[in-house]
């Protein structure tokens, strides 16, 4: 069984299931999340081998690497259903399952139905790739056994005719990172689909993290250190938050300065949550 999915949840690599001569790089490259695809990147004709391929792909993860996991077709599909059924049977039960085109929380719980046995429930994430998906965002969050949210930029992009440009994609995202948000849950970034623009994935990455995702999908393990760099707090930010999380622990009222500025509830809150992620990524 693989360790449930800790914080932070900054880069995750998507690798073809069929392709397990990949297997090995993707779990090594500093990846946080390594999921095996059984969607897009596979044929129909090869479903079924890349159902086997990836049983191989899933093992107990050691400390210090990453959670492993899968993409699973849509559950309203046949080779959804063929995939839960085929995972169930796997020796080694995924630490994530990333749920493709989830357009209602009945799709999470069909998944959640199908995983949740022998004292396993692996953490369930939406992806959010459908113009329908947008539109139900808030029913989506209301499934019990939802962990989180990925935003899939290609499929979202395709079915509404937008370009793939942050400008065009920025409602969408914003309201991925939006609801998230309102449900306490992580939001994870589209992946960058240029693997040789690796300053191009840095300047997305941080626009993405000022929306308030936690971390990026990554289709190529040259993307995962520029990833990885943009969703860790610098070192200046740390010292910054710090500053602000004492403050307002010495205060006798509930508004100080920190610097010639004023820090209220709202600010401590943030810089709590970048105190919070820089200890998650040094552990």
């Amino acid at each position: 069984m693989n360790r449930p999915a800790p914080q932070p949840l900054r880069a995750w690599l998507i690798t073809p299931a069929l392709n397990a001569d990949r297997f090995e790089k993707a779990t090594s490259c500093g990846a946080d999340v390594a999921l095996a695809d059984l969607e897009d990147s596979v044929a129909l004709a090869d479903k079924a081998a890349a159902r086997a391929s990836a049983a191989r792909f899933l093992y107990p993860a050691a400390d210090g690497g990453p959670v492993l996991g899968l993409r699973v077709n849509a559950p309203v599909t046949a080779d959804g259903v063929h995939d839960l059924a085929a995972i169930t049977g796997y020796p080694c039960q995924p630490g994530i399952v990333l749920v493709s085109k989830v357009e209602s929380a009945r799709d999470i719980e069909v998944v959640a139905g199908a995983l949740d046995t022998g004292g396993h429930a692996p953490v369930l994430y939406a992806l959010i790739e459908t113009p329908r998906a947008i539109d139900r965002l808030p029913a989506i969050v209301k499934a019990d056994r939802l962990g989180g949210l990925l935003f899939g930029a290609a499929d979202y992009a395709a079915l509404t005719g937008c370009a793939r440009t942050w400008e065009a994609l920025l409602y969408a995202r914003s309201a991925v990172a939006n609801t998230a948000g309102a449900a306490g849950i992580p939001a994870i970034d589209s992946p960058y689909f240029d693997v040789q623009d690796l300053d191009g994935l840095h300047r997305e990455a941080e626009r993405a993290r000022s929306l308030g995702f936690q971390g990026k999908g990554a289709v190529h393990p040259r993307q995962i250190p520029v990833i990885t760099r943009a969703f860790t707090p610098s070192a200046e930010e740390v010292a910054a938050a710090q500053a602000v999380v004492a403050a307002g622990h010495e205060a006798s009222a509930a508004v100080t300065t920190v610097g010639g500025q004023m820090v209220g509830p709202p600010l401590l809150t943030a810089a709590q949550a970048v105190v919070d992620r820089a200890a998650a990524s040094r552990s």
